[in-house]
């Protein structure tokens, strides 16, 4: 398989590319329908046609699907263009690694997962325990994909895994410096902070958020996220008070109204959970422009920062 970087006019390729974009359109000159693709992999994009298009062939391909593709590369108006000769939609036999086509979290999902129910299984008050592991279970099938926005922070696949993990290990962390902290209370926070974005955003398998849902739309996650700890708890029968401190912590989590917080935090643990939030996002976002940038420069402007520039240093980390 070529990457698309690789891709040279007279080449003859064959691979699986990541459709980002397609479109039936028809001929000026004799009115004959063709499909116009934006492919995509890990290394860059190109332009690609299907000018014999079968009839119904239109609707068997959308945006944000894998396909495998065989063609020309042409040279086309100073661009590269691929003709394409044969097309399919892929199939488990084909065995993909997702990884290829869109940007994933670095550790396997069931691997997060694994430590998250670790946390959830070291929660020593049953009502919280029950309440986060039945939530957490009927979101399973998702959120082995789901990233944790649309865009900005943790929007890979799997990146409300990582988001969600990687909180868990740095509450553990602050949990031993203050110690008064109720660990059962913050690892349950954390945990559900966010999982209603499972409902507030719509993803594919690949971790690509094609809209908010309606639902999402109109209420947000915040508010979703409080009915489901409302529901759920008292479907249990759990403690009233158990109920309004998990979902405080929910509630509280974005800290200022014009973020989706009617209140700020009132807990010590809902404060830390805000700023766990704020650490693990801000961390993401300037990892991922200091990659993309050489010792000694400036990232671009971020808007989810402020609008900063992040500055990579020569000195080098020690290990």
């Amino acid at each position: 398989m070529a990457n698309i970087n690789e891709f040279e006019a007279g080449k003859r390729i064959e691979g699986f590319y990541l459709i980002r974009s397609v479109d039936c359109k028809t001929t000026n000159s004799n009115n004959k329908k063709y499909m116009d693709f934006t492919l995509w992999d890990k290394t860059g994009e190109i332009n690609a046609k299907l000018w014999e298009v079968a009839e119904g062939e239109e609707s068997k391909y959308s945006a944000n699907t894998v396909i495998k593709v065989r063609g020309t590369v042409l040279a086309w108006q100073g661009s590269l263009q691929l003709k394409i000769e044969k097309i399919r939609t892929t199939t488990p036999e084909d065995k993909l690694d997702v990884s290829e086509f869109v940007p994933t979290a670095p550790y396997p999902a069931e691997e997060m997962y694994a430590v998250i129910k670790g946390y959830v299984d070291s929660i020593k008050n049953s009502d919280i325990r029950m309440i986060v592991d039945i939530i957490l279970e009927e979101y399973k099938d998702k959120i082995m994909y789901y990233p944790a926005a649309k865009k900005n922070h943790h929007s890979i696949r799997s990146g409300l895994l990582y988001h969600v993990s990687t909180m868990l290990r740095a509450g553990e962390k602050l949990c031993e410096i203050y110690t008064s902290l109720n660990k059962d209370l913050l690892y349950a926070g954390v945990i559900l902070h966010d999982l209603a974005k499972m409902e507030e955003m719509d993803s594919s398998e690949l971790g690509i958020v094609s809209d908010y849902t309606i639902e999402g739309t109109l209420l947000g996650h915040i508010i979703q996220g409080i009915k489901n700890v409302e529901v759920v708890g008292q479907r249990l029968g759990a403690d009233k008070e158990v109920i309004m401190l998990l979902q405080h912590m929910i509630l509280s989590h974005h800290y200022e109204p014009e973020y989706g917080s009617p209140v700020k935090p009132m807990l010590p643990e809902a404060e830390i959970l805000h700023y766990l939030d704020i650490i693990d996002a801000r961390m993401f976002d300037m990892t991922r422009v200091t990659k993309e940038i050489s010792g000694g420069t400036f990232s671009e402007r971020l808007w989810s920062l402020e609008n900063r520039r992040i500055y990579k240093p020569m000195l080098e980390r020690e290990e």
